[in-house]
């Protein structure tokens, strides 16, 4: 996916999240080989690449730590009180590429639904640390039924 040289395919997100990593290409092989993201384009002498997954366009850039924007120590794990979280169509090919390589599993699988006014919503759901174990919370939506009483 991507050319490596072209804005997003589904256009500029509003949100986009920067990780610094400690590793490019480790981040690298787990976004794209885990997670399904494919690079939009890349600045291989900046050590950065912009990503994007082909479900409903959910982009992420990753920058390998240069001492720029590191606000605090940059203490392991990265991303201390930030959960990410990424909604596919279908959870099953993370799911395999976790187990192929062994990854270790925070939280889950599991199946949730939860309220939201007058309704619940149900997803599937696993909770991974990437490399440098920002926490990523990687769902399937399952849909919405009324709320009981």
């Amino acid at each position: 996916m991507g050319d490596r040289g072209a804005p997003p395919r589904s256009g500029w997100a509003g949100f986009v999240p920067e990780l610094m990593v400690n590793d490019l290409p480790a981040s690298l092989a787990f976004w794209r080989e885990v997670l399904g993201f494919g690079i939009a384009y890349d600045r291989p002498e900046e050590l950065f690449a912009y990503l994007e997954h082909p479900d409903a366009g959910q982009q992420v850039m990753l920058c390998q730590r240069n001492g720029r924007f590191e606000t605090g120590p940059m203490d392991r794990p990265l991303g201390q009180g930030v959960m990410f979280q990424l909604y596919l169509s279908n959870l099953a090919p993370v799911l395999a590429a976790l187990e192929a390589r062994s990854w270790p599993i925070y939280q889950g699988p599991r199946e949730i639904w939860r309220r939201t006014g007058d309704r619940h919503g149900g997803q599937r759901e696993v909770f991974v640390q990437d490399p440098d174990g920002y926490l990523l919370m990687v769902a399937q939506k399952l849909g919405e039924r009324p709320a009981s009483e």
